[in-house]
């Protein structure tokens, strides 16, 4: 059988190590390791009966079947069936299995791979992991693939939707077919996703010219329709600034969103991730620049309950009715100075009094005074980014990719339009295409931006690699960017 099978005769392998030789040595040279094959129980059961006849103890190795996990990952409209040649074939493995060990060992390895290329795109990360997919499908799940069959095999955006059109989940994909079937194997392992599949009755897709374009639409999508299985980026619109008011005595205040232009006094720094970091770096700034802490509304020449950090000097104590607002007006200048980013004073004050702190031992105290920097910095430096970022008219930009070129228009900090422009086409006529077809987009309050705060950084950092082609405005940050003193 096995000559018919493999073609192997016995004359081919009769100057092989015995069996009471080759067995110890591949069981030495296995350890502790996980043993991988294909169709394992059949290999592993002929070297459990070679154990017994040499007397030998079977390890019981963790056991990865690449034939299970093709059964459990790829479906029929993938591959015919799930044999080793086919999968060889179907991931386009180095080496083809020809009946034998070397050659079969390698394809093996190679069709390992591209299962967990396909595994680790859907979270499966784990030894774990990687053994809880080989699990058979519930059919309940399995039944519910033909929800896949017309979705596009390209890039963009997918959205789960109930039986009334509700969007579930929102996902973003380089092949969103791929992508969606995934959620009908066992390799979809998340509790949560599986009860939203036991829900979804339907999946649209959006199409994307480029990956930047469907990360970009994803975010906007699930900030609008907030779908109940989306954990992640469920709110982005939720920001916290720091805004240094325009009241006579002005002080700084925590607010929810960019409501008025720096041009009327007012200066924000941020958006902060939580309303606690906003309040650190208030304190930092308070403490260099001597801006009341207090919440009060203080009028010139009026007295108003006074605070410890008056009565010590940390404050220049406006609420006592005699200071005039043109002296306060120096102080909250330096905050202003502060805010816009030049963090100098902030810098050296802060470090003052960590020296201090840490000269008496207290170096919790320090410690949190260096967080509280951190925080402070970490605001203007976004804020002045941003401020820079939302007021450039328009950036038009592209980078490579094999075939072609991702270009993108992005208006006030939000992406107006995107294209591909393929190897061989006309890319300025691509640019001027996609710059008339691009969005309007109207300028923003300073320092906030057009769109989303998550989608200007995401810009910003797609920004960093890609090759400027045209900006329309001027772009440019500080010369002494905020935290270099």
């Amino acid at each position: 059988f096995i000559t018919v099978l493999t073609g192997i005769t016995g004359r081919m392998v009769q100057d092989a190590p015995r069996e009471s030789v080759a067995v110890p040595m591949l069981l030495d040279f296995m350890g502790d390791a996980v043993f991988v094959a294909h169709n394992a129980p059949y290999d592993s059961n002929f070297l459990k009966a070679s154990c017994e006849r040499i007397g030998h103890q079977w390890p019981h190795p963790h056991t990865i079947d690449t034939a299970r996990l093709a059964r459990s990952v790829l479906g029929r409209d993938e591959v015919p069936n799930h044999k080793l040649a086919t999968l060889a074939a179907f991931f386009q493995t180095q080496v083809q299995p020809t009946h034998r060990a070397l050659d079969d060992a390698r394809a093996t390895v190679d069709v390992l791979h591209g299962l967990l290329e396909r595994l680790g795109a859907v979270g499966v990360l784990t030894l774990e992991e990687l053994t809880a997919s080989m699990r058979r499908v519930p059919h309940q799940r399995r039944d519910k693939r033909h929800l896949a069959d017309r979705l596009p095999e390209a890039a963009g955006v997918y959205t789960f939707r109930d039986s009334d059109g509700r969007p579930l989940y929102v996902g973003v994909s380089q092949d969103i077919r791929r992508r969606v079937r995934s959620y009908f194997t066992s390799a979809e392992q998340r509790p949560r996703m599986t009860e939203m599949v036991g829900i979804a009755t339907e999946v649209t897709a959006i199409v994307c010219a480029t990956d930047l374009e469907a990360r970009v639409r994803e975010l906007r999508l699930i900030a609008e329709w907030k779908p109940p299985y989306n954990r992640r980026s469920r709110h982005p619109e939720r920001t916290v600034w720091l805004k240094l008011t325009s009241e006579a005595y002005p002080r700084l205040s925590v607010v929810r969103a960019v409501t008025d232009d720096e041009t009327s006094g007012r200066v924000y720094a941020g958006p902060y991730s939580s309303r606690a970091d906003a309040q650190e770096a208030a304190a930092a700034i308070t403490e260099a620049t001597g801006l009341r802490a207090c919440t009060q509304r203080l009028r010139p020449g009026h007295r108003a309950a006074g605070c410890v950090l008056g009565q010590i000097g940390r404050c220049a104590a406006p609420c006592d009715g005699e200071l005039p607002p043109a002296t306060y007006a120096g102080i909250a200048s330096s905050a202003r100075q502060v805010m816009l980013g030049d963090t100098t004073l902030v810098d050296e004050a802060i470090a003052v009094r960590m020296s201090g702190l840490a000269a008496q031992e207290r170096f919790e105290q320090a410690a949190m005074w260096r967080n509280r920097l951190d925080a402070a910095v970490l605001g203007i430096r976004s804020s002045a980014q941003l401020r820079a970022f939302g007021q450039v008219r328009q950036i038009v930009a592209a980078t490579s990719r094999p075939g072609g070129w991702d270009i993108h228009v992005i208006r006030h900090g939000r992406l107006a339009g995107a294209t591909f422009c393929p190897v061989g086409h006309d890319p300025y006529a691509a640019v001027e295409a996609v710059v008339t077809a691009a969005e309007h987009v109207d300028p923003p309050i300073s320092p906030d931006t057009s769109a989303l705060i998550a989608e200007s950084r995401m810009l910003l950092r797609w920004l960093e690699g890609a090759r400027p082609i045209d900006i329309d405005g001027c772009w440019a940050l500080p010369l002494s960017p905020a935290g270099t003193g």
